[in-house]
């Protein structure tokens, strides 16, 4: 089974977890380290606390049990995004409109692979982006990752 179809499968499985509680699931991973893990990130309004992870973590153990639908062994892991969560989805683009991101580019953009701009909207395959007084639209196949910026 692929990695792609074991993520598909999980995120089926989750979604049915945490149907109609205040969880969402943002993200699921399924990649080889050292080992394989298989990572699901959950968030909700406010944040997700350990308990919620302890739950969908026990919860989608027991169903991956039964159904066992990975051949490989795997380390499960629940936890939070984190506050520099990469935006995939198209409501990630709009929840975070207005604020900063890394953008990290496949081949150098403007003489660098980041940039640090203020999210103004996705549009299908283009970002358009508050960048250095200007508004620049940018292509979403040269892009290779987008994250919320964080200040410290």
């Amino acid at each position: 089974m692929g990695r792609e179809h074991i993520e598909d499968l999980v995120a089926k499985e989750v979604e049915k977890i945490i149907a109609g509680s205040d969880l969402e699931l943002v993200d699921i991973e399924y990649v080889r380290e050292r080992n394989w893990y298989l990572r699901v990130f959950i968030d909700k309004k406010g944040g997700v606390d350990l308990e919620d992870c302890q739950s969908v973590s026990e919860k989608l153990s027991k169903v991956l049990d039964e159904k066992d639908p990975i051949g490989d062994n795997y380390l499960l892991e629940v936890s939070s995004p984190g506050l520099d969560r990469v935006l995939k989805k198209e409501k990630d683009f709009i929840r975070y409109q207005g604020r900063t991101v890394d953008i990290h580019f496949f081949k150098p953009y403007d003489g660098t692979k980041l940039i640090v701009a203020d999210l103004v909207e996705k549009n299908g395959d283009t970002l358009k982006v508050q960048y250095k007084d200007h508004l620049e639209e940018l292509p979403m196949k040269e892009i290779s990752q987008i994250r919320l910026h964080i200040d410290f």
